[in-house]
């Protein structure tokens, strides 16, 4: 029978021993069954037992792997993502971290629901990525992309800052806020949610907008069509720095009278997740819901 399968990526910075060994294991169990297994370049000076040519970089394993096995929390997984979602990979994460939204399996007893999805049974979706652009003087100065969210804050010193919303171009509202959030549906149970952000259902095509510590009663997160091109005015006004944030991440400088479009990526993630899989299963958990009353 033919392997959905064949070569298979091994990422994950070095976080601690036993992400370290989560690493060696899923390593030493995939060569036993005979797969082409690649490891992610920033643990070359820790598996120092792997041969030097099973390790590559983010965009190498993007390019020569099927599958994509991110050890550690999700912030692992946002990182890896943001690359391996250019490429025609699928991607399944071992949890090595705090919440675990992103990666399902236990790296204890990854053996079995592993072997499951290796063998062709699993859940299979599509999650959008943002990207944003900083543009000054009708030129594009900086950009990049974010899985959960999108942040205009401000710099090194929290206050307040003015700007401008723009839905398609049609102008809705002005803000004086700390910043505002720009959250997937992937990223509404992450910092949106702490922001006081709905929780959108991951097979939604929308994002949402919610305003950190507003100026006004009246401000409330919006909900709008994923297709929609979200344009942010920084006011001239403005004293201090502000800076675009992605996924928490990655840093944009931003300047007073920039432009900042945020937008629909046109690479998705393309995760996987073990059978018996269910988002509601997770969110009760994570976020402690109640259990069934009868």
């Amino acid at each position: 029978m033919k392997r959905p399968f064949n070569v298979i990526a091994i990422i994950g910075k070095p976080r601690n021993q036993q992400a370290v060994q989560t690493h060696r294991d899923l390593y030493e169990w995939l060569i036993a069954m005979e797969y082409e297994v690649l490891i992610d370049d920033r643990l070359a000076n820790t598996l120092t037992d792997v041969p030097k040519a099973h390790f590559a970089s983010l965009v190498d394993l993007g390019q020569r792997a099927d599958l994509a096995i991110v050890v550690g929390g999700d912030g692992n997984m946002l990182g890896a993502a943001r690359i391996l979602s250019r490429f025609d990979i699928s991607v399944i994460g071992v949890n090595r971290g705090n919440l675990g939204f992103l990666t399902d399996l236990d790296p204890d007893n990854f053996h079995q629901p592993l072997q499951t999805v290796l063998d062709g049974h699993f859940i299979a979706e599509e999650r959008f990525l943002l990207e944003a652009e900083i543009h000054r003087h009708d030129q594009v100065k900086s950009r990049n992309a974010a899985l959960n969210e999108v942040v205009l804050h401000a710099g090194q010193v929290a206050h307040m800052i003015e700007f401008e919303v723009y839905i398609d171009n049609s102008f809705a509202f002005s803000l004086r806020a700390d910043g505002l959030i720009v959250a997937t549906p992937t990223g509404s149970t992450a910092y949106s949610l702490s922001g006081g952000g709905p929780i959108l259902s991951p097979s939604l095509n929308a994002m949402s907008l919610v305003p950190m510590f507003p100026h006004t009663l009246s401000s409330r997160p919006l909900v709008v069509d994923g297709k929609r091109q979200i344009k942010l005015v920084v006011s001239p006004e403005n004293r201090g720095t502000q800076e675009i944030s992605c996924d928490g991440q990655v840093s944009l400088p931003v300047t007073p009278g920039d432009e900042i479009l945020i937008f629909q990526s046109p690479n998705v993630l393309k995760l996987i997740h073990p059978q018996g899989y269910s988002y509601y299963h997770v969110l009760r958990n994570k976020l402690g819901w109640s259990s069934k009353l009868f």
